[in-house]
């Protein structure tokens, strides 16, 4: 198995979490997905084509325990690429954050470090499932 160094300051971790977002100062929420998550920023899909640029308020939504809660932030998008995904085509985009709450910052940080904690179990069991449920992109 090749061994990657992570050079960046805050790693990306791989993650498939449904998110709702709005496009500031637009009444319409939306759907997509998230990819993977890093303490400054996503790399979320989503069927709806936006410039880069906009700025999005985020819900990523995701459990805790027997319980479904969610951690809102403000992005903007830095970067997109037209991508297909099963049945449907799509955008990836790279987003940053600008906003956060300090309580949602706590819960991305307790997402980031259960998803690690995860991904270490599965692989000294031999299993890479976050790394499998991402592996279409």
């Amino acid at each position: 198995m090749i061994q990657f160094r992570e050079r960046r300051r805050y790693p990306r971790t791989l993650i498939d979490l449904p998110l709702e977002y709005q496009i500031m100062d637009v009444p319409y929420v939306h759907g997509g997905l998230v990819v993977n998550v890093s303490e400054t920023g996503l790399l979320i899909y989503s069927t709806r084509d936006m410039p880069v640029g906009l700025r999005l308020h985020i819900a990523v939504l995701f459990p805790r325990g027997y319980e479904l809660t969610h951690f809102d932030v403000t992005a903007e998008i830095l970067r997109k690429d037209f991508s297909s995904r099963e049945n449907s085509e799509g955008y990836v985009y790279g987003l940053r954050f600008i906003q956060m709450l300090r309580d949602d910052h706590s819960k991305l940080k307790e997402l980031l470090a259960e998803a690690l904690e995860t991904d270490e179990e599965e692989e000294d069991n031999g299993k890479s499932q976050t790394h499998c449920a991402i592996s279409r992109w």
